[in-house]
């Protein structure tokens, strides 16, 4: 198959390259700049210059695809101060895809999250799928209307899918939320989490999601929703003593009141409790992750190598 993707050069979408071409498929990935286009050149794909506001390039690209793969965000303005702008471009990013794969039957899977879709409880698969769904962040809302537009491209014969990832995609590389904590723990000199730290964040290792997206690719029927999680729940308390640990830092709670002054961009997301479920998944694909967890991860130390992460 031949798949054009978005965002082939980022975190998640560097580790689905190898997975795609690895299995047979060709890969042509999208890339704004020169360092990204060699990137993918290194990886074995073929390049498409452009980026997420080049309409015609995407319509076209996917015209001209076997499948679409849609990974890429404008996560450099989203954390700061202007999600709205991500959001926006994201959806007409798919609005143009799925207007460029309307009848063909090909498949289009993109990127979305299980943060905040059922806060103190544990998500599944079946949760978020109304447009009234109930969810208490501004950023969940907008990546839920976006994945709602892509699951109802199904009625227009597109074998469309979601692939909704945790806030923790671990592995080395990771500039993510575990390396951000990892960063203000040595900042403030202080492994913190919020009240008694019991809250869970879902966790999947990047090569273990990078291999769901590929089954998404090949056999997600049209309309489907999948979850990308390697583990339902890691207590924060845990990822903190860990870190703290790692770092010979001492470890304190902090009070939801000081939570973004200790924490800053991530002090609305810390105290955040939720687990969410891949059940579901793992029945219909036959996914079953095998790398590292969470904290085994943050115990190999490549988060501690750089005193900068």
């Amino acid at each position: 198959m031949r798949v054009f993707m978005t965002g082939a050069s980022g975190w998640i979408g560097s580790a689905v390259v190898p997975e795609l071409i690895d299995a047979g498929h060709q890969v042509v990935g999208l890339a704004r700049s020169d360092a990204s286009a060699e990137a993918l050149t290194a990886a074995g794909a073929e390049v498409r210059r452009g980026d997420l506001d080049d309409l015609g390039t995407l319509r076209d690209a996917a015209a001209a695809a076997d499948g679409v793969i849609h990974l890429a965000f404008k996560h450099d303005i989203a954390f700061s101060g202007g999600f709205q702008g991500a959001a926006g471009a994201d959806r007409r990013a798919v609005e143009t895809f799925g207007e460029a794969l309307a009848g063909s039957g090909k498949p289009f899977v993109i990127a979305s999250g299980t943060l905040g879709l059922a806060p103190g409880r544990v998500a599944t698969e079946r949760d978020g799928l109304s447009p009234d769904w109930p969810v208490p962040f501004e950023a969940a809302r907008a990546r839920l209307a976006t994945a709602l537009l892509t699951v109802g491209l199904a009625s227009r014969n597109v074998r469309s899918s979601v692939v909704r990832f945790p806030p923790t995609v671990h592995g080395e590389g990771d500039r993510g939320f575990v390396a951000a904590l990892v960063g203000i723990a040595r900042d403030k000199g202080v492994s913190g989490y919020i009240g008694d730290g019991a809250n869970r964040w879902p966790a999947v290792h990047r090569a273990d999601a990078a291999h769901l997206v590929r089954l998404a690719l090949e056999a997600a029927p049209a309309g489907s929703t999948l979850h990308a999680v390697g583990e339902e729940g890691v207590a924060i308390r845990e990822v903190a003593d860990t870190i703290g640990r790692r770092l010979g830092l001492p470890v304190a709670s902090v009070s939801p009141q000081d939570a973004d002054a200790h924490f800053g961009w991530l002090g609305g997301l810390v105290g955040v409790d939720g687990p969410s479920s891949s059940a579901l998944t793992r029945e219909s694909y036959g996914w079953q992750p095998t790398h590292p967890g969470l904290i085994d991860d943050l115990d190999k130390g490549h988060y501690f190598d750089s005193p900068s992460a």
